[in-house]
This record gives C-alpha cells, sequence and structure tokens, in this order.
C-alpha cells in the first residue's frame, strides 16, 4: 500500500530537484516511469528546457513507439527520435551477461549527443528504487555517463509512481511493465532482428487479447524455437480455455515457434537474470 503523506513528500523532492537540473533531455521509452518523470518535469521547467528523446528500434514494440509519441503531443513536449541499431554494437547479438551494459552505454552516449546539441545541460533516466533489486548492469552504464535518476533520487519506487501518475490524470498510470525485447533471450542465446520481430509479434496477440502483464520468452533448440509464455497466475484459466490456447498456438506457430509452452510460475520481472544471480551467490559462499 502507498503511503499517500510520503509518496507527496517524495513528489515535492523530485520537483525541487528537477528545478535544481534547469534543462534535462529524458530518455523516453513511454512507460510508466520515464512518462512520470517526463511530465513532472514539463510542469517544473520552461517548456524550451526539457526534451524527450526517444530510441527507434528493433528492441523496442511499435505500439510502445506510437504511445510515447502520442503522449509527448497531448502534452505539447518536445520530442526528439533516433534511430538506435544495437546490432552495430560489438558483441550485443552473442548476448553475454553484460549485454545491457553494451547497449545501454552506446543509447546513452546517443542521447547525451542530443542533449548537447539541444543546449540541454542534463540526461535523466526514469530508473526508480525498484531498479536496485536486480541485476542491472545497464546501472553501471549510466553512473559511468553521468545520467541522473531523479526517481531515485527522490525515494519513489514503482508504486508511488504509479499512485502519483494516477492523481495527475497521466494515462500511463496502469500500463504494464516494460522492458526491451533482449531481455526475452537468455544469456547465450543469439540475438537476431527475425527472433525479436517474433516476440514482438507473439506479444502483441497477447496484448491485443487483454492479458494484464506478460512476457514471451524465446528459447533455442536444435530442432525449433520454443516460446515460453509468462502471464499472471490469476490469468491462467482464461489462456487455457481452448478457444484462446488454440488461438495462441496457431498464431505462436505461424509466426515461427515449434513449440509454445506456459510458465507454471507465472509472470516475474527479471526471470532470465535467475542464472546470473545464482552464480553470483554462489561465487560469495
Amino acid at each position: 500500500m502507498v503511503d499517500t503523506y510520503e509518496a507527496g513528500r517524495q513528489y515535492n523532492i523530485l520537483k525541487e530537484y528537477l528545478t535544481e537540473l534547469e534543462s534535462v533531455a529524458v530518455a523516453f521509452s513511454g512507460g510508466v516511469d520515464s512518462a512520470f518523470l517526463l511530465k513532472v518535469a514539463a510542469d517544473v521547467l520552461e517548456k524550451d528546457k526539457v526534451v524527450a528523446v526517444t530510441a527507434v528500434s528493433s528492441l523496442f514494440p511499435d505500439r510502445e513507439q506510437r504511445e510515447a509519441e502520442e503522449f509527448c503531443n497531448q502534452y505539447g513536449i518536445k520530442q526528439i527520435k533516433f534511430h538506435h541499431n544495437e546490432f552495430e554494437i560489438k558483441d550485443f547479438k552473442n548476448n553475454p551477461p553484460n549485454r545491457c551494459y553494451l547497449c545501454k552505454r552506446r543509447l546513452f552516449e546517443q542521447i547525451i549527443s542530443i542533449a548537447e546539441e539541444n543546449n540541454i545541460k542534463h540526461v535523466v533516466d526514469g530508473s526508480n528504487m525498484d531498479d536496485n533489486g536486480d541485476y542491472r548492469p545497464g546501472m553501471v552504464a549510466t553512473r559511468e555517463l553521468n545520467i541522473k535518476s531523479p526517481l531515485q533520487y527522490a525515494g519513489l519506487y514503482k508504486e508511488d509512481i504509479r499512485e502519483l501518475s494516477r492523481k495527475l490524470g497521466l494515462s500511463t498510470w496502469n500500463k504494464p511493465s516494460l522492458a526491451c525485447l533482449a531481455s526475452r533471450f537468455a544469456y547465450g542465446e543469439t540475438i537476431s532482428e527475425e527472433k525479436l520481430a517474433m516476440v514482438d509479434k507473439a506479444e502483441q496477440l497477447l496484448f491485443d487479447m487483454g492479458f494484464s502483464q506478460f512476457r514471451v520468452r524465446i528459447h533455442g533448440q536444435e530442432n525449433g524455437l520454443t516460446a515460453r509464455i509468462e502471464i499472471m497466475p490469476e490469468e491462467f484459466p482464461r489462456l487455457m480455455e481452448e478457444g484462446s490456447r488454440k488461438r495462441i498456438n496457431t498464431y505462436f506457430r505461424e509466426i515461427g515457434f515449434s513449440y509454445v509452452a506456459l510458465d507454471l510460475e507465472g509472470y516475474r520481472m527479471g526471470n532470465m537474470n535467475n542464472v546470473i544471480k545464482a552464480a553470483c551467490e554462489g561465487e560469495t559462499k
């Protein structure tokens, strides 16, 4: 449960901090956190002191690109889009454990250049306090590049951000949690544009069918690719209805999967990091 008094206090800290920064380029994906951060920045800073910077990439679903643009148009916020070709990054396609670091480093270097070209002093991202509890090598890159994380500075957690977003009337307040499509691949599993497109199409179907939170994890095998579906456990019965089950299975096979499986543990954030975390724990024992 959100402590409304504490969330209000943190909200004021956030506004004061953004005011002190004077001008910001927000790394804007259109998700809950970056949308909230962008709106607050637009509320407290002059119009020409805030810009939303959005990467156009095969790592992000098309629907998120559209919604990010609609959000900026709704609130009259300047948006700059740039092409981010992750396959130009050495070793990215091999998906090593530090893949997120490699990608985030290149991504934010590009955003920094855009900020400088627009006379913006600081680049900020939507990391919140919940992001401190998982294996996130990308955060190393943001620290190295001096990217500011105002939501963390203010001590805000995801549930605080959702509640404050709701009070601000933001349509993003109850959006499902997002992550780049590369996070659907087990470390060491080769990433390709074709596989990314398969995951995107598969998740779009689950979105169209009304599932609230989901991931389609991809696993390679010599005799075909497997789609491992994660949804909220309370939505298992709906997926297992004959019509839904057949629709999903048929479509997933049409787009290239040989096998379709339901993860009985259900959706959980950072699922693909379990192997990494287990290895780290083993080293410290």
